[in-house]
């Protein structure tokens, strides 16, 4: 399926990591049985388009920093290396240092006078990219506090992209949290204190593959639904929202189309 029709289409992106483990969690692993390598706790990192609900990229593996530029290097590419974008996430830090890994660019700077070495490049973001952050304080299993900081850009931009947005009024990681409880709704080996936790980590990584992408194109969307022209509610998906698909897709129809590699 062509990515190509998203530079017109993502404005706002949203990253997360969504926890699940195979055979068994990471605390009973023995680092010492060779086995125990493909076991123990497995993290979806997604990427989210709230104003379609597309998800524009799922990377499962460890919870780490390579995982996390890896989705943000997809973001960038997937929109077309457009920088005009409001990126937002928790305060997990590999967020932070993969975006300006590579969304800056490296801005030589002039010479002092007099002897010496010439002063090294100097890392610049972009003016119109805003990435901003989202941490909540948690007691007794309720949200008692949020801190919403803006990392790259200014207050100024953060209002206009805000402004620009058809679904943010502010720094938010609602619309990735969201796909989260719709993937452990479709996907029971995510469904926590159950024993229908994964046993095989490619097997895993497999259904997570087929569950979050068929999701953009099978599963319509009661939030973007919109009425048609007999004033009844025509379902949408998130596919049809980004400008990707005209119409629901089957599982059979997702399952037999002709793909290619790219």
């Amino acid at each position: 399926m062509s990515w190509s029709l998203f530079p017109p289409r993502t404005r706002e992106v949203q990253f997360d990591e969504r926890w699940g483990f195979v055979g068994k969690k990471e605390a009973h692993c023995d680092p010492n049985d060779p086995l125990d390598r493909f076991r123990g706790d497995d993290w979806d990192h997604t990427a989210v388009d709230p104003e379609s609900r597309l998800l524009l990229e799922l990377v499962p593996g460890k919870r780490t920093a390579e995982n996390c530029r890896k989705v943000i290097a997809s973001v960038k590419q997937r929109t077309g290396g457009r920088t005009d974008l409001l990126l937002t996430s928790d305060e997990h830090t590999p967020y932070k240092t993969g975006i300006e890994a590579i969304y800056s660019r490296k801005v030589a700077q002039p010479k002092r006078p007099g002897p010496g070495r010439p002063p090294k490049p100097k890392n610049v973001m972009p003016e119109d990219l805003c990435y901003a952050t989202v941490r909540k304080t948690r007691k007794r299993g309720r949200i008692v506090e949020v801190v919403r900081l803006v990392m790259f850009g200014t207050a100024a931009l953060l209002k206009a992209l805000l402004e620009r947005s058809t679904v943010s009024r502010t720094i938010n990681t609602a619309f990735v949290e969201r796909n989260n409880g719709t993937d452990r709704g479709q996907n029971g080996r995510k469904r926590r204190k159950t024993y229908a936790f994964s046993k095989d980590w490619d097997v895993h990584q497999a259904a997570s593959y087929f569950i979050g992408f068929s999701y953009n194109f099978c599963w319509p969307v009661r939030t973007l639904r919109i009425k048609g022209r007999d004033d009844h509610w025509q379902p949408r998906t998130p596919a049809m929202a980004a400008g990707l698909a005209d119409h629901v897709w089957s599982i059979e129809e997702w399952l037999t189309y002709p793909t290619r590699p790219g």
